[in-house]
């Protein structure tokens, strides 16, 4: 499948512009019960929030009664008293500093804890995503952006991790504030506390608000940011076809109209957010001069001391940052919940069944393989591969040949149980390849693709990837038989160079050399080429083929042909039209024949020789 086919799939396989989350109490269910297992940090973080704001919510309490003393020294001075007595103040004060100095260093050892916690669940969620790419079926990843799936273990995750250190310990900390200055507020005057609790309908209200408005930008940031993702992926992996074919204005209008929506949606969410503030502000502020005109009047009436007031209007001013943090956590929910949902959407995706019931072993298995009556379509109501029956011997040389789109990779893809066929079966020395274990089953392949794919690393770990217990004389006899060792030897630092990100300071051909090497160091029963010298040149095209030649000596081997000059001694030549077989012999037979085969033949052979 094309990129620019799967582009479009990964658009389709994403959420839909303005889409709620599904189900925020199943989400934050499931995200619960993987906080389980951290359960005991979890009680330590509420235990030490709560005695953090507990501490903190008794200071201005405590604070008033040093207000009142000095009222009271100010008034008997004036009578003719004693005055101020500074010790009662400075042992009131000592003890306020005592309970705030707690008050900080609970409030740091639970976001040690808390963080630890947020920590330690990213890293299962990111292990357990890197485990379940593995046991994905292929058609999940042909239909999704390589950005969307990034997205889940990057964005995602980091979102999720981000939001949840922050909101947990600020639910805690919010509601027993909330509790604890209400409590506070009680004992020093119901009547003030009532008055001051009138602000909080208008308060829910405007919080309400705000939430259900930011709830779906929040949504769709998480959304657009993969999709900005994957087009810089793809285009950053092309960027030299771009330039080569002046699209590079096709390729920003394309990924400003994507990042333009993620810009408004990123604008309309924290804008939003950022609003809830000022709002709460102006309330509290009305609250104030309520509660000092009140206050002003009951102390007149000596219902409450003067440091109450100033107790009081602390505690109203704490009274509505507690609200206001609901309602930020409220949207920090919101946003846990977009990016959980999208994890575990990915966790939950249906998987490659990995292990048979009765698996057989591949032990001792020599290579031979038929296809019996296989029938198969990416989509059931598109068939592709039609009645395919084919039997090939242990050892034998199988050219698959035929115009592109004609199956040709898509039987190797069923052999290597990429993908199930839809009806028949294919058979490994009479086993059905269901009755394998997949990883096992794997294990008999060694492919050469025409996409080579080496790693950043040495070429030494290069070449060992194909078999990782190897030794380095094992390795450098794998490189001997791939015709690349004595250009290893001319490196600056032989076999321990170390291969680039894109293994750019190589050649194409050198890559497919090493790729090789690789396979014959893995020891396959069964090889699949897919033939990889149309990019190089003549001389190194016949040391690729000599070194292939090396790599299927003794071995069933599988060869997508491109070039039919290369595969005229294959035993057997399967020649594939819309999925079927056409037609099948050696070069000689369907030569003779004069078919489909021969036609094919003969055109390349006209525009070699033109």
């Amino acid at each position: 499948m094309s990129k620019g086919q799967r582009h479009g799939g990964g658009h389709m396989g994403g959420m839909r512009a303005g889409e709620k989350a599904k189900d925020f109490k199943g989400t934050m269910k499931k995200l619960l019960k993987y906080m389980s297992a951290y359960k005991l940090g979890i009680f330590a973080v509420m235990l030490f929030a709560v005695g953090s704001t507990i501490f903190t919510i008794v200071g201005p309490k405590i604070l008033g009664k040093a207000t009142t003393e000095i009222f009271h020294g100010l008034v008997s001075k004036v009578s003719g008293g004693s005055g101020i007595d500074f010790d009662k103040i400075t042992q009131i004060l000592l003890f306020l500093l005592g309970l705030y100095v707690l008050s900080a260093l609970f409030s740091f050892i639970q976001g040690f804890i808390m963080t630890g916690v947020s920590q330690k669940l990213t890293y299962k969620l990111r292990k357990e995503i890197s485990e379940k790419i593995n046991r994905m079926p292929m058609n999940y990843f042909d239909t999704k952006t390589h950005g969307e799936v990034l997205s889940r273990v990057t964005n995602d995750v980091d979102t999720l991790s981000q939001s949840l250190n922050q909101s947990a310990t600020q639910i805690i900390t919010s509601f027993t504030t909330i509790i604890g200055i209400l409590v506070m507020m009680l004992s020093i005057s119901p009547l003030m506390t009532v008055v001051a609790l009138l602000i909080l309908p208008v308060s829910m209200l405007l919080i309400s608000t705000i939430v259900k408005k930011s709830q779906k930008h929040f949504k769709n940031q998480q959304e657009y940011l993969g999709h900005v993702n994957g087009q810089v992926e793809e285009v950053y992996g092309g960027h030299s076809i771009v330039r080569a074919f002046n699209k590079e204005d096709d390729v920003i209008r394309e990924f400003t109209e994507t990042n333009e929506i993620l810009y408004q949606s990123a604008w309309k969410s924290q804008f939003f957010s950022g609003m809830m503030m000022p709002i709460m502000q102006f309330v509290g502020n009305l609250g104030y001069v309520a509660v000092a005109i009140l206050g002003g009047y009951l102390a007149i009436k000596d219902a409450i001391e003067v440091g109450d007031i100033q107790s009081f209007i602390q505690y109203v001013r704490s009274f509505t940052q507690p609200i206001t943090q609901v309602a930020q956590v409220a949207n920090m929910l919101q946003s846990t919940a977009a990016a959980s949902e999208r994890v575990f959407e990915f966790l939950e995706e249906e998987e490659e069944d990995q292990f048979a019931e009765h698996p057989v072993s591949v032990e001792g298995l020599k290579g031979d393989v038929e296809f019996k009556h296989v029938h198969f379509g990416y989509n059931e109501d598109r068939i592709i591969i039609n009645d395919f029956s084919a039997k090939v011997k242990e050892g034998q040389k199988i050219a698959i040949v035929g115009p592109t789109g004609a199956g040709k990779t898509t039987m190797i893809k069923l052999l290597m149980r990429f993908y199930d066929v839809n009806s028949g079966e294919i058979l490994i020395d009479g086993h059905n390849l269901k009755d394998f274990n997949r990883s096992e089953l794997r294990q008999m392949f060694g492919m050469v693709l025409q996409d080579t794919w080496l790693f950043h690393g040495s070429i030494k770990d290069n070449i060992r990837y194909g078999k990782l217990d190897a030794t380095d004389e094992e390795v450098v006899e794998a490189a001997k038989a791939a015709y690349v060792h004595r250009f290893v030897q001319t490196l600056p630092d032989g076999y321990d160079m170390e291969l680039n990100e894109e293994a750019s300071n190589v050649s194409q051909g050198q890559k497919q050399l090493l790729t090789i090497a690789r396979a014959i160091l893995a020891d396959p029963k069964i090889l699949i080429l897919d033939e990889a010298t149309s990019s190089v040149d003549t001389r190194t095209e016949i040391r690729i083929q000599k070194a292939m030649d090396n790599l299927m000596k003794g071995r069933t081997s599988f060869i997508i042909a491109h070039r039919l000059s290369t595969i005229r001694d294959a035993d057997l030549i399967l020649v594939m039209k819309d999925g079927d077989i056409v037609e099948q012999g050696n070069h000689e037979e369907l030569l003779e024949k004069g078919g489909f085969y021969a036609n094919l033949y003969n055109s390349q052979f006209e525009q070699t020789g033109a």
